[in-house]
């Protein structure tokens, strides 16, 4: 725009710029007419301090906290219920769902919840890619686990860290495929499942700290491990024989359980059996030489009537257990009858009882 000179004495004009713009704002206002042109204007004003009550207040609803800027800088933190605030452009809120639990799903995601309904998982291929890791002994595993969290400092959560979604994400990708690369493929399948989750929810929580994001993770679980579809059939070969490895192992220390107890028990048994025997056996003996030396001190005394006791309990002793007696006279030289001595009716060597009388002529042996 060139400069305006006056070219002399005489009314001021207006450069011809300006002079078309004002040209053109007095024909639209005459064009309104004079009552027309109040109430546009009317309308106008009333229209813009409805919009300036509009913008003065605001609902943060029960599981959010609102975070009031003026002019870009945070000035307070307001919780759940109607707040004012300055008009739209002074003061500005970010809602900020600090009472929710928030979770993260990686290697799949949920489609569809509905409560009464099986929940429902989107089919996507390219999911794989933040799934798929490499184990400690050089093998590819599928991962799917959830990362649930909640916001404690929404300031920090919304200014220290830009991004802070995507930024939850990255760690928790990062801390899992370390976890997973420092362990055997066989263990994150199988019994390392737990162990998994806590060391990841410990060293994520722990970088988040450091980071100023806000964020206290509330559980890290794993939803599924498996290994690459083009390596199931194989995969479950290995565990059906491993399966088959731990019955054999359970069933022999079963039997091991049952058996040893068992010949333990025999062997205590028998061993107290010998040394109850051995301890008899040693009292009797003890019993016996006892008896023996006094009875061979007696016997010192007076053999002759020692001599003869001895033989007299001998024979009191062997007499009650015999069946039957005989008594014969070593010096004679014919038959002779015999002296029956056991009990009973039955009849004596030659048919005689033992209470009958000789016969006639004969002679009472």
């Amino acid at each position: 725009m060139q400069k305006y000179e006056p070219e002399g004495p005489g009314p001021r004009r207006l450069p011809p710029e300006l002079e078309r713009g004002v040209r053109e704002v007095r024909n639209l206002l005459g064009g309104l007419g004079g009552l027309g042109g109040r109430r546009f204007v009317t309308g106008v004003a009333g229209l813009l301090l409805v919009i300036l009550i509009w913008s003065s207040w605001f609902t943060a609803q029960p599981e959010e906290t609102g975070v009031v800027q003026r002019f870009g800088a945070v000035v307070r933190t307001v919780g759940p219920g109607l707040h004012f605030k300055l008009p739209y452009s002074i003061e500005t809120v970010q809602l900020v769902p600090t009472a929710r639990v928030l979770k993260e799903e990686f290697g799949f995601r949920t489609a569809a919840t509905r409560p009464g309904q099986r929940t429902q998982y989107a089919d996507d291929k390219g999911l794989k890619d933040e799934s798929l890791m490499l184990t400690g002994d050089l093998n590819v595993i599928d991962v799917q686990w959830i990362v649930q969290y909640r916001i404690e400092d929404p300031v920090r959560y919304l200014f220290r860290v830009r991004e802070s979604r995507q930024t939850i994400r990255d760690i928790a990708e990062s801390v899992m495929r370390r976890i997973v690369g420092n362990r055997v493929g066989s263990d994150v399948l199988t019994v390392g499942r737990v162990a998994v989750s806590t060391e990841m929810k410990e060293e994520m929580q722990k970088i988040l700290s450091e980071y100023e994001t806000g964020v206290r993770l509330v559980t890290v679980e794993l939803q599924d491990v498996t290994p690459p579809d083009p390596v199931k059939p194989a995969f479950n070969e290995v565990n059906e024989a491993r399966q088959d490895r731990e019955r054999s192992i359970n069933q022999a220390q079963e039997q091991a359980n049952r058996e040893l107890p068992k010949a333990r028990g025999e062997a205590a048994r028998t061993i107290t059996e010998a040394d109850g025997h051995a301890i008899e056996r040693v009292n009797r003996a003890n019993g016996e030489a006892t008896r023996f030396r006094a009875i061979l001190a007696e016997y010192q005394q007076a053999p002759e009537v020692t001599r003869r006791r001895l033989y007299l309990e001998a024979l009191g002793a062997i007499l009650p257990e015999a069946k039957a007696l005989y008594i014969v006279d070593g010096d004679q030289k014919a038959l002779v009858p015999w002296l029956q001595v056991e009990s009973g009716d039955k009849p004596a060597a030659g048919g005689k009882q033992p209470g009958d009388k000789p016969a006639a002529g004969g002679k009472q042996p």
